[in-house]
């Protein structure tokens, strides 16, 4: 069977990862792709490197232009999407890339998003260990709504899950700092994004608790087995001159009594098996230009006695795995489909 499939906000960062993801799937047809200001003009000329979808011109995003797929990818701004998944009922299986349909607690989204709330989706990160030896893909097998991770969200919360479903870290003294690629912004015109401001320099941003992932890892931490009330996290992100690309380094405390075998076990168990997130040998550590154009997650881990803390840091390209790779990864699941159909774990090099 093959899928016909809509994509909203094709003409940003987001929604071209995805085209380019599906337009070597072969399960899917990709008949439609929309957005608002540049409705009108051809795809390619926002996406010059998707060459073999020259063919497509960019629609007006309205929910009739968007029905009557079985598949319907939105990647539009935060807050943006719930109009539209609010009209689109009969579709199969509809899969947001923004953040209408993570969060599960109403006060988290008015504390760090506000706008009207809508019901949380299934949360598309296959990997992700949701108490004891159960995975969030259980929740994905025909799954209709799908709620694509953010991409520093989903990379903390991998990092740091296995620690907490095993009991040998402590949640409450975790320090996560992340340098990340401008490309997480999004494709709008900002001044702090030029070349000129970020070339040659590392810049921090939402520091001191404002980011609005952190709700995010909360909950998945939370589903992972930490008490909700015994998460206490400082996350800064570091925006730095990469196209894409983040480097996660996250460390909690070593719980009582947790052996350094007992520590390495918790990750090799969660994540010996998986295809996309890969622990690497001990002593070794990820680099983004490894993961780059890959739906892969290379994770280093050491356990720093001295300091009586794990580290673990962790790479992803922030616009595949940290977004279009695993919506992509979460509808071939909720379809029935091999899940690694059309993703590759290579990256591109140099």
């Amino acid at each position: 069977m093959t899928y016909s499939v809509a994509v909203s906000g094709a003409s940003g960062y987001a929604g071209g990862e995805i085209l380019r993801i599906l337009a070597a799937h072969p399960d899917v047809e990709i008949r439609t792709v929309t957005a608002h200001s540049n409705a009108g003009q051809t795809l390619i000329q926002h996406q010059p490197h998707l060459r073999s979808l020259a063919h497509l011109t960019l629609q007006d995003t309205t929910p009739d232009t968007l029905a009557g797929h079985d598949i319907v990818f939105l990647a539009l701004p935060h807050g943006q999407s719930g109009q539209y998944t609010d009209a689109l009922g009969d579709t199969p299986l509809v899969i947001d890339a923004g953040a209408d349909h993570r969060l599960e607690s109403e006060t988290a989204w008015d504390a760090f998003y506000g706008g009207a709330f809508h019901e949380p989706w299934a949360y598309g990160v296959p990997e992700l260990l949701i108490g004891g030896n159960a995975k969030q893909r259980d929740r994905l097998v025909g799954a209709s709504r799908i709620a694509a991770p953010g991409c520093n969200a989903s990379t903390v919360s991998l990092s740091l899950a296995p620690g907490v479903a095993a009991g040998v870290i402590d949640t409450t003294d975790i320090v996560t700092v992340l340098a990340v690629g401008p490309s997480g912004a999004g494709k709008s015109l900002k001044t702090n994004l030029l070349a000129s401001e970020i070339l040659g320099t590392a810049n921090p941003y939402a520091v001191g608790g404002t980011h609005r992932h952190i709700p995010e890892i909360r909950q998945a931490l939370a589903a992972a087995g930490a008490a909700a009330d015994g998460i206490r996290m400082s996350f800064t992100p570091v925006l730095v001159p990469m196209a894409r690309g983040i480097l996660a380094t996250s460390t909690a405390p070593i719980a009582a009594d947790a052996t350094d075998a007992e520590i390495r076990d918790a990750w090799q168990s969660a994540y010996g098996d998986e295809t996309f997130v890969q622990l690497l040998p001990e002593g070794e550590f990820p680099r983004t230009a490894d993961v780059i154009g890959a739906n892969t997650a290379l994770m280093g881990l050491a356990v720093d006695r001295a300091a009586n803390r794990v580290v673990v840091v962790t790479a992803v390209d922030n616009l595949t795995k940290g977004t279009a790779g695993a919506a992509v990864q979460s509808m071939n699941i909720a379809l029935g489909l091999t899940e690694s159909t059309g993703l590759s774990v290579n990256g591109v090099a140099p």
